[in-house]
């Protein structure tokens, strides 16, 4: 066993389900791999299990936007029982990839990869073991006897010679379970399970807010179908003043799924790694926003949508995104919701991608992965511009959501107000909530709820809220930051409030959240050395240095990272 190379997996979701994949397909021998896993069951993590979703909840992806595993959706789907596609009203006959599933169904889906993996691995002769119920409190890096200690549930104790961080999504509480009415997220869903003859209020409008209305929804009111087809809602009697209210910073509604010709996010346009390193190299060490956008984005259309091209050749990134929000932001955002509705419907009839979206699409995960190379400059440009723009359009919200939130809305059940970049919600002395913002006609607003649900998704946790000691005592860490390109606008920052720092050279840096990582999502040191025992692959964690992940996707590209930088050239790695 001594020659064996302990590997551990922390967590045991999508991200450790497609490292294991890796491992399992890289035919390296003397493995010995350990997974730990908080839960009962591998490959669903939150998001595809009972502590991220109902029945009702259903995937923003469909089989054919999935990375490979060992079978496709469309495959696995006729092995399923009866009575499970019976409960998901799902006939085997008329499904295929193009088609989203319930999420509770796609975690199944998921789980049994994970299995068919360790049978692979059985039948190979790789020695692994999984642990249930085993959640990792501290994780303790000792260079000296190049070992790193993993402690399960604060007692055991595992030594293994390398970990891959895969802990997954992290939903901390702040109020909840102190203020009545109060929930900083909507996870695990059964808890609004509730019901509410009153408005409640909604923060976000994304898809986590998506999954706040599809279960308040249903516990509030039903949904049927008229004559026509069209799905109506109608509260129940003793919700009869149930509402919903979302607030959003931008009063945007998330846009609707459509057909996207590349379903893997990948497009042979785009810069190649070399081509990015060079620049990187040509440009004083950083990354420029603006090439990412000019050559990710607006070259790739001069060929195949010149007319597009021709409206935003001569476009700066700011220019493009105020014209892009702009429209949208003048239109009602339900009616918005409808045009788009119609737009999606005949992009998925005819096969025919809505480019420009889809293209944003692309253009966030290109650029999420070289993200920590960008000056801090850039990085606040980013977040401010483009970042909300994408964060709406690439949401693809299924249809049936759509279905469902304009039938709530025509019901008087549902509604959306903008509070602008100032809207700040408090608890209430009793329970609830009131939000403050100025309204569009600048009018200072303070309205009180019985009920409040945090939807803005999965925050990007700040170095601070790392949950292992252990990494942060003893250095084996430290806070993301990039560079500012130049010294008076660090000084500009660090006066506006931001969390800016300088060194003994006279450099200012811009702290981002999360923990420092390098190009193969190695922990970085407080002295800027990488380390090769620990990896980092838990999103909440990197957010500062990963602004944008992409889901499965994400899953399957920091994997592959992963797995060459532990084995260095001694493993070929399948795209």
């Amino acid at each position: 066993m001594k020659n064996k190379k302990h590997i551990a997996i922390l967590g045991g979701g999508p991200s450790a389900l497609f490292m294991f994949k890796r491992l399992v397909e890289s035919k390296i021998t003397g493995l010995s791999i350990n997974i730990f896993e908080r839960g009962d069951r591998l490959g669903s993590g939150m998001p595809y299990s009972k502590y991220g979703a109902n029945d009702e909840h259903i995937t923003n992806v469909s089989g054919n936007e999935i990375p490979e595993l060992v079978t496709s959706v469309a495959d696995w789907i006729n092995t399923v029982p009866k009575d499970t596609l019976d409960k998901f009203h799902l006939d085997p006959s008329k499904f295929n990839d193009y088609k989203v599933l319930p999420r509770l169904l796609f975690g199944q889906y998921l789980s049994d990869q994970f299995a068919m993996l360790q049978q692979q691995a059985k039948n190979e002769g790789i020695d692994f073991e999984v642990h249930y119920n085993s959640t990792v409190t501290n994780i303790t890096d000792f260079a000296e006897k190049e070992i790193v200690q993993v402690e399960i549930n604060y007692e055991n104790k595992f030594e293994f010679d390398q970990v891959v961080v895969c802990t997954g999504h992290n939903w901390p509480k702040k109020y909840e379970g102190k203020v009545k009415g109060w929930f900083d997220s909507p996870y695990p869903p059964d808890k609004l399970g509730l019901k509410a003859n009153h408005a409640v209020a909604v923060r976000g409008s994304s898809l986590t807010a998506v999954d706040a209305i599809r279960t308040l929804g249903r516990h509030n009111g039903a949904f049927s179908k008229n004559d026509s087809g069209k799905t109506t809602y109608t509260t129940y009697p003793e919700s009869s003043e149930f509402k919903i209210i979302l607030h959003s910073r931008n009063g945007l509604l998330p846009a609707v799924r459509f057909h996207l010709e590349d379903s893997h996010l990948s497009n042979s346009s785009l810069l190649t790694e070399d081509e990015i390193t060079e620049h990187i190299k040509q440009n004083g060490g950083f990354l420029s926003l603006d090439f990412i956008f000019e050559k990710d984005f607006k070259a790739i259309f001069e060929d195949k949508d010149p007319e597009f091209y021709a409206h935003i050749k001569d476009m700066r990134m700011e220019d493009f995104v105020d014209e892009v929000m702009q429209q949208r932001e003048n239109a009602d955002p339900f009616e918005l919701m409808k045009e788009e509705y119609a737009e999606a419907e005949r992009s998925i009839k005819q096969r025919k991608s809505v480019y420009w979206k889809e293209m944003l699409g692309v253009l966030s995960f290109a650029m999420n992965y070289p993200a920590k190379h960008f000056s801090a400059e850039d990085m606040l440009r980013l977040q401010k511009t483009l970042l909300p723009l994408i964060s709406v359009v690439i949401a693809y919200i299924p249809q049936s959501s759509c279905d469902e939130m304009l039938a709530m809305h025509a019901a008087g059940a549902l509604e959306l107000i903008s509070v602008g970049e100032d809207g700040e919600v408090e608890p209430g002395e009793i329970g609830g909530a009131t939000y403050k913002y100025t309204d569009e006609t600048g009018k200072q607003q303070s309205v009180k709820f019985d009920t409040y649900v945090d939807s803005v998704g999965q925050p990007h946790l700040p170095f601070e809220e790392i949950p292992y000691p252990g990494l942060i005592d003893k250095r084996t860490i430290t806070p993301a930051k990039l560079k500012f390109k130049d010294a008076p606008e660090g000084l500009k920052a660090m006066e506006a409030g931001q969390k800016v720092t300088t060194d003994t050279s006279g450099d200012y840096y811009l702290q981002v959240s999360g923990v420092a990582i390098n190009d193969n999502f190695q922990v970085v040191d407080t002295y800027g050395a990488l380390n090769d025992r620990i990896y980092m692959m838990a999103v909440p964690y990197i957010g500062g240095f990963n602004p944008d992940y992409s889901g499965l996707d994400f899953c399957e590209a920091a994997s592959a990272r992963i797995i060459t930088s532990m084995f260095d050239e001694d493993v070929v790695v399948k795209e």
